[in-house]
Parts: C-alpha cells; structure tokens; sequence
C-alpha cells in the first residue's frame, strides 16, 4: 500500500499538564492524561510513517511580553471567563509549543503553535485583540486551553500540523479542505532517495515513496528543507542517479556539495549504504524519534572511533551538534546571521523574501536557489577578462567565483560574453553537472542574445538566463521581447543589482590587476625597489 493510502494509527488522549516532562513533545502527545473533567478527547497519532509534518521556522507570532495583566483583567472585569483566561496564559513556561483552544463541550476548536507560550497564548485574550472577521467569533467560543511544550520551535511546527491534521478544529481551516497543498515526499525506491516538495503526491513517479503533508505554506517547508539539509545532508536534485553508472567518475558535483549540503551521490562521492543510512536517520527525525537517533548517533560514533574509523566518526559527531544547535539557529534573529561571509554581504534585506518575489517576476515555478552573474570588463579592448560570481539562497558564495582572461577577442563585449559562456557551462552543457537555477548577464537585450547564442551551441539548456540593464535597471528574460520593469524597492530586483554589482566588482579587480601588471611588470602592482 502506497504511503499516502495508510491509515493514520490514533490513540485516544488528553492534553492538560503545562510542565515539561523529558521526553519530547511528540513521544509526550501520545501519551498524555486527562487534565481535569473540562479537557477536551483528541486524537493525537503515534508518528505514522506518512504523518503530517511542518518543518519550518516561520510563522510564529511572538508577541510584546511587558502587558500590564492587572489593567486588562479590569476591563474584562473581575471573574470574567476572558480575565480567567489572561490570567491562566501568563502563567504559562516560557518555552515553545503548542496550545489548544477548547469550546465548553471539551472539543477542541483551534490549534496553534508559539515560540514563547505566555507570550503568544496571552496576546488572544487582550482587550484590544482583533483576529480579524474569521477568527473572532474564537474569542467569544474559547472557555478553556491547554498545552504542549516543545524542546524547540521547529518541533512545535511538527507537532502543530500533526495535530490539526487529526483533530480537525474548525477554526484551522488551511489544512481541513481539499486544495491542493505542497507535501514532502522521500524516494524510497531509488537507490539514493531524493527529498522533494510536490503538490501532487500521487504522481506515478512518487509510488513507493513516503508521503508528508500537506502543509499549509510552500515557502515555509522549503526553508525546513534547505535547514534539514544541512544536518542530512540528502539530494533535492531530479537526477536520475545509479552507483554503477560510469558517468559518475567525470560528473562534476553541484555548489550543494561545496557548501556540506549534499554527499554528492551523482559523483560516486558517497557510498548507496551511508546515504541510506542519513536517509533513515532523516525519517527518523520527522516521525519525532529526536531523542533516540541521537543516542544511536553516538552509539555509533563510538563504535567508528573504536575501530579507528575516524572519518565515519568526524561525520556522526558533524551530525550530532547539527541537530543539537537547531534549536540555537532559530532563535537567532535571522538565517541570514551566519554560515555566510559578512564582508562580502552587501545585499541589506531578507535574500528569502528577494527570492521569492524574483521567482514570481521572472515566471519561475521552481523556487531559486542558486544564482550566478556574469560580467566583463577592459579599457579599450586590453586586458579583456570576464568574471563569474555565484550566490546560494541570496548570499555571495566565494567558493564559486571564478574570473577568465578572454582569449578570443579584444573590444566585443558579445564575443566576449559568447567565450565566457562556453567556457564556464561547457560542463553542464554536456550533462556533467548541473547549472544554477538563473544565470544573470550585465547588460541589456543585446548581452542577453549573446548569451543565448552560446547556450544554443550546448546540447543542455540552462533553466532560466536574464540580463540586467544599468541606468533603467530592466530585467530582459529569455524568449521575451519585452523587458519586464520593477520598482526600484522590489527586492527581486535589489537582488540582481547586488549580484550585478559584485560580478562587476570582481571583473574589475581582476582587469586592474592585469594592467598594473603590464605597465609595472609585476604582479598585484608591487614595485621591487630599486637596484643601487
């Protein structure tokens, strides 16, 4: 039986007790007990292997914490069912987790999730709450709510969506109907699995899969996508993969793999028994088993250490504080904080929310990821060089820059560009890696054409390549004639610019570099000093 069609396995529960038991909070859901004769019966599921699961980090509403509880238990009036309820929500741990609003019937009528419990919980029953015109009548049927603390934000997401799924509050309507929501789906069959969002999880090509879903935001998941990976370590790419395949030898790995974010199965990079082995410990930590993989994770490291397999147990331990510090990385005050250069960082706003309004400017359907710019620079025809620089998840990765004296002509930018072009995708052209998700060229139609025509002497053709124009700043797409026109504060476009400008930067720095060389005679500009 495919995944999707499983029963979801349910034990009946009730959820009351506040504290903060050692087990996590999806082992502690299973097993709750009745809080008192008002708690509502929910059906909470025993981690299905097809349960529903939201990874993210978004969507959580903390609130100002510094209200004052005694005024606006006042204006709801002493012993008033709101008051009450205030009252109850400030008194709650200040941890992350999950509450559950409950109607006087003890049924559970909505469900949601809080990086600080008091904080979110309390903010619902203030006088000046507005939920807008859906969520209002909530205040006027909530009499009681209960709660589930959580290790951490990211399994207070879990949870939430596992819950909703279940118990079906009418006030949680995102998740209750029939629209076609993303899933997380894991390729089982496949030799090395491949981890994938789609919003039709009955495709042929999913049969066998294990199935997670739906969720309700797209953007979010694929943020707990991109954050898992970087612990697992798992492939988000649509090759078709086979450890026996020759090609593997020559085939040249994506940035993913530069950057610890994938093993690089399409390079023979890791062996089909470990990648099974993170998939499994992946699928362990969605099904909530936290605990357990990280007491089988040391276990193991141990063993490799013992038998002075050192490498296998540098890779466990890498493993081991990944998953120990997800909790640390979100309560940072953004993703955009570390595992990046900050000297090279010019770009100032969310590179998340830029690559998204990019994707939907230029008509994508696939979310961006990697980018590359491409730019040349001379003076009169000398020096001619070209540069390549490349940003991950809207960050500069120097890793992947690269710069190119241009062979072939001296003072045609096109050609220059043509030469550029096939020399840095000949590679991908033929199959033997993968290119960026959008290639950016500095200039306008006629850069863009030049461009293309190369692309058109490759038997593989890039996803998607656009030019920037300077002064009116428009974005040429390939296959349009017209140029598509931002506002100057859209931050798909504040993004090419930022990219634009580095690949500029950097084709700069290399052309000058060159003719100090000339005219001195010595690299990097230095003077020797003279001879007496």
């Amino acid at each position: 039986m495919p995944p999707s069609d499983r029963p979801i396995r349910t034990r009946q529960s009730k959820i009351g007790n506040p504290g903060l038991p050692a087990k996590s909070a999806l082992e502690r859901s299973s097993e709750a007990t009745s809080s008192g004769s008002d708690a509502g019966s929910l059906q909470v599921p025993e981690a299905p292997a097809g349960g529903e699961v939201e990874l993210t980090i978004d969507g959580f509403a903390p609130l100002v914490p510094d209200v004052d509880v005694d005024a606006a238990i006042a204006r709801h009036g002493v012993g008033s069912r709101l008051g009450g309820l205030l009252l109850k929500a400030r008194g709650l741990p200040k941890v992350p987790g999950v509450y559950l609003m409950k109607e006087a019937s003890g049924h559970v009528i909505y469900v949601g999730k809080a990086s600080v419990l008091p904080n979110r919980v309390a903010s619902y029953f203030l006088p000046s709450t507005d939920l807008g015109f859906k969520k209002q009548p909530l205040l006027d049927a909530v009499v009681d709510f209960d709660v589930i603390p959580c290790e951490g934000e990211w399994e207070a997401l879990l949870l939430e969506s596992r819950l909703i799924k279940d118990t079906k509050p009418r006030f949680n309507a995102k998740l209750t109907d029939d629209k076609t929501f993303p899933y997380l789906v894991v390729t089982l069959r496949d030799e090395f699995p491949g981890v994938y969002i789609t919003r039709e999880p009955t495709d042929e090509r999913f049969r066998g899969a294990k199935i997670f879903g739906p969720f309700t935001s797209v953007a979010s998941l694929r943020h707990a996508v991109q954050l898992m990976q970087r612990v697992f370590q798992y492939r988000t790419c649509e090759l078709e993969i086979r450890s026996d395949d020759p090609k593997n030898r020559h085939f040249r790995p994506c940035l993913l793999h530069a950057i610890r974010q994938c093993t690089a199965p399409c390079a023979n990079r890791v062996t089909p028994e470990r990648y099974r082995a993170d998939i499994e410990r992946f699928l362990r930590f969605l099904n909530g088993k936290r605990s357990q993989m990280l007491r089988e994770l040391r276990d193991e490291m141990a063993t490799a250490a013992g038998e002075l397999r050192f490498e296998a147990a540098a890779t466990l331990r890498d493993q081991i504080r990944a998953i120990e510090k997800l909790d640390e990385r979100e309560r940072r005050t953004g993703s955009a904080q570390f595992d990046w250069q900050p000297e090279v960082t010019m770009f100032a706003g969310d590179p998340a929310a830029a690559l998204r309004s990019l994707q939907r400017a230029i008509g994508l359907d696939s979310a961006v990821r990697c980018m590359e710019a491409i730019d040349i620079a001379h003076l009169d025809g000398n020096e001619t060089v070209g540069s390549k620089v490349c940003f991950i998840d809207g960050r500069p990765f120097k890793d992947g820059y690269r710069r190119y004296k241009v062979k072939s002509v001296d003072n045609d930018d096109y050609m220059a560009i043509r030469e550029v072009v096939s020399r840095r995708y000949r590679d991908a052209g033929a199959g033997q890696e993968l290119y960026p998700d959008v290639i950016l060229i500095d200039g306008g139609l006629g850069q863009l054409h030049a461009a293309l025509e190369a692309f058109a002497q490759l038997e593989i053709k890039p996803p998607m390549v656009i030019s920037l124009a300077k002064k009116e700043e428009l974005i040429y797409v390939q296959e349009k004639s017209e140029p598509i026109r931002l506002s100057r504060e859209h931050l798909g476009l504040r993004l090419c610019q930022a990219i634009r400008d580095e690949a500029h930067r950097f084709a700069q720095h290399y052309h000058h570099l060159l003719r100090t060389q000339r005219v001195i005679g010595e690299p990097g500009g230095k003077r020797k000093k003279a001879k007496e």
